[in-house]
């Protein structure tokens, strides 16, 4: 019989896959679109989505007020701000520099909130993992780049993966209290929110075009809607450092789309980072954190 932690381990999995459809979907979006609008509706009709879904179900409906209010909140901010900050850092320091501080530094914050304030030691192999699969992601973001980046750019991608973090750590503590459609619901309501505001200050000319809209809501409904409601549930049984680790399936799946689907040659180096990304995930995988995972 396959455990509930490898299912929750095949969730996340599965929501870092449709996650790494973003990039390529974006490059079917009109050539003027501005990133940070398209952060910010992908958010709101995510939340859509998931609003309907916990609406559909009598149970999850019922669940909203079992919900911790501080704590949905902080989940809420954090994820607004991932994708407001994380925008923000590829348009300074590039999509290479700024995809791979992000999303390769999400594993070490909560890694290190879970050492210093959990009180759980990461043993010597699964540490080994990470460390195996953020190098690779850096390997696979670094591709083709030549520019350093700027310096606050570099600081809004740390600022984004700390985001991520503190989204997973929030969210993995109300798993018990809720259903994880009611808590994905509730915290990108919040999300949403915080970021729609964002329109206002951007041009928006480039919805326009028709197409434009079946990206977006591609974007908000399959790879936000969707993949949250995957990852919320496979918050359930690992633990928030684990699944911010599996998340790292993500730039793999960018990276191999780009290369069959839009055209972008694999170079030696991109073919190791995803080798490397992969053994990585293996090792953290078979290797629970015993307090956490079942």
């Amino acid at each position: 019989m396959i455990s509930t932690r490898f299912v929750s381990v095949g969730a996340v999995l599965l929501a870092a896959c449709l996650w790494g459809t973003t990039g390529t979907v974006q490059t079917l979006l009109p050539g003027d679109r501005e990133p940070v609008a398209v952060g910010a509706l992908r958010l709101a009709f995510g939340a859509l989505f998931l609003l309907g879904l916990a609406v559909a179900n009598r149970e999850s409906r019922k669940a909203f007020h079992l919900l911790p209010p501080a704590e949905v909140v902080i989940a809420g901010i954090a994820i607004g701000g991932y994708n407001l900050l994380f925008f923000y850092a590829v348009s300074l320091s590039g999509v290479g520099i700024g995809t791979a501080l992000t999303i390769g530094s999400a594993p070490l914050w909560a890694t290190l909130w879970e050492i210093f304030v959990g009180r759980k030691l990461p043993g010597k192999m699964r540490t080994a993992g990470q460390c195996v699969s953020i190098i690779g992601v850096g390997m696979l973001g670094l591709v083709g780049t030549t520019a350093e980046g700027s310096v606050f750019g570099i600081i809004l991608a740390l600022g984004a993966g700390a985001c991520y973090a503190c989204y997973s750590l929030a969210t993995s503590r109300m798993t018990q209290r809720a259903p994880t459609t009611t808590i994905a619901a509730a915290t990108f309501s919040i999300a949403a929110v915080i970021t729609l505001p964002a329109l206002l200050f951007v041009p928006l000319g480039w919805l326009a075009d028709p197409s434009a809209w079946v990206g977006v809501v591609f974007l908000g409904f399959v790879a936000t809607g969707l993949a949250y409601a995957f990852y919320t549930w496979g918050l359930m049984h690992i633990a928030a450092s684990t699944a911010v680790t599996l998340a790292l399936a993500e730039p793999v799946t960018a990276w191999l789309l780009a290369t069959f689907f839009v055209g972008e040659t694999a170079t030696m180096q991109s073919v190791i980072g995803a080798v490397l990304v992969l053994l990585g995930l293996i090792i953290v995988t078979c290797i629970p954190v015993a307090s956490r995972e079942t």
